[in-house]
């Protein structure tokens, strides 16, 4: 048995992640596990989405995060790494300078990829059972600064578009995002309103949800139970859902936002259900890495 381990790092609008996942060979089948997830409460969104560049305060906590990145790779013994940043950083106008900047002081270069490519990258994560192969989803990623929303039929992505709703951006906007009404009219042009459509929902908000709504493992997330949960948090204060929820100070504000595009996308669809499936882009960064595409988890004791 060999074991090798790989991380991804996702710069996104709202935080940034870092994934290490063992990936372990044995008997010609390979599996893999997932070793630590370390979140960082940046938030770059906020000055990108508002300002229109990241500030320099902003650039030196990027850079210790990434000193500190480094470190952990090197005791962990990491073999390959990717490092992808999403919308905020795309968006930024000293967007080169952030990125040459990092690479300078910890040697860890940033790609910045595009909406497109990070909806491939979700759909990499090979969450759909041999039994559902026949069936069509909608996978849904709900980001700080964009949604990226792909088309799956017959285990295999057909289409996919990012469209610039996101929490963070939706929270410091203070005008009509024309991207709902795009949201929905491509919805509605690409997928039939007689066919059933099954809803993946994938982010930090979502994965919280599940949790908060008491919703079984495996089990998805009701429309119902959303929309009642919406209304529950919507009432509260931001001080509120931290004390009476245990929320986060950097997820208390953007949920609310999160459960409003999860809900429209819910009604666009007439879906009643969202499965929570727990991946994102770094568990698909992860398998654009090893590229092996029949890969297993191991199994739970």
């Amino acid at each position: 048995m060999k074991i090798k381990k790989y991380a991804a790092i996702d710069i996104g609008s709202n935080a940034i992640r870092m994934l290490i996942t063992n990936v372990i060979s044995k008997n010609n089948n390979t599996y893999i596990q997932k070793n630590s997830l370390i979140r960082l409460p940046i938030r770059l969104g906020l000055d990108s989405f508002t300002k229109g560049y990241i500030s320099e305060s902003k650039i030196i906590n990027l850079i210790d995060a990434f000193k500190s990145f480094k470190l952990i790779m090197k005791i962990h013994n990491i073999c390959e790494y990717k490092v992808y940043a999403t919308s905020a950083l795309r968006e930024s106008e000293n967007k080169n300078e952030v990125v040459n900047r990092v690479f300078s002081e910890s040697n860890i270069n940033i790609e910045i990829i595009d909406g497109v490519k990070e909806a491939m990258v979700i759909s990499k994560t090979n969450i759909f059972k041999k039994s559902d192969y026949y069936k069509t989803y909608l996978y849904v990623d709900v980001g700080g600064g964009s949604t990226e929303l792909s088309i799956i039929k017959n285990s295999k992505k057909v289409l996919s578009k990012s469209f610039k709703l996101g929490t963070v951006r939706l929270i410091h906007s203070t005008k009509k995002n024309k991207e709902w009404r795009n949201m929905k009219e491509w919805i509605k042009e690409n997928l039939n309103e007689n066919s059933k459509v099954y809803l993946l929902g994938t982010g930090g908000n979502i994965n919280k949800i599940h949790k908060l709504t008491n919703t079984s493992e495996g089990k998805p997330i009701t429309s119902l139970i959303l929309s009642s949960f919406f209304q529950k948090l919507n009432n509260l204060s931001y001080e509120e859902r931290i004390v009476n929820w245990g929320l986060n100070p950097d997820r208390s504000d953007v949920i609310i936002p999160a459960m409003k595009i999860y809900l429209n996308i819910l009604s666009w669809t007439n879906s009643k259900v969202i499965f929570v499936p727990q991946a994102g882009l770094t568990d698909g960064m992860i398998r654009e890495i090893i590229n092996i595409d029949d890969v297993k988890i191991p199994n739970r004791k």
